[in-house]
């Protein structure tokens, strides 16, 4: 089984309305009643990022995100598939389930 990251992404952190949280809640039991979960969560704003440059001892922090996009990831799921295909059929459900687009990654390793 290979990993994947499938990114939820949003222009709201905490968004999901009750609706939507039943269904993330139902996809996620799928995933793990069938074996494919392997962590979720969701992400704060990212307003409340830093960058941490720490390169040949630089000691640079800076507050605030690395893009000032609208959209921006909101949350993730790590699964298991065996293939990009099988990958690409559980994002669809995520999708749907969490009424946003998503971004499917392999994982490396």
């Amino acid at each position: 089984m290979k990993q994947f990251l499938i990114n939820v992404l949003d222009s709201k952190t905490g968004s999901a309305s009750g609706d939507e949280m039943a269904e993330i809640d139902a996809f996620n039991e799928m995933l793990q009643n069938n074996g494919h979960w392997v962590y979720a969560n969701g992400i704060a704003d990212p307003a409340e990022s830093a960058k941490i440059d720490n390169r040949s001892g630089k000691d640079e922090l800076v507050d605030g995100p690395l893009y000032n996009e609208e959209t921006y990831v909101s949350g993730f799921w790590i699964i298991k598939a065996s293939d990009k295909a099988e990958a690409i059929a559980l994002a669809k459900l995520g999708s749907k389930a969490c009424n946003r687009r998503v971004e499917l990654r392999p994982l490396h390793g």
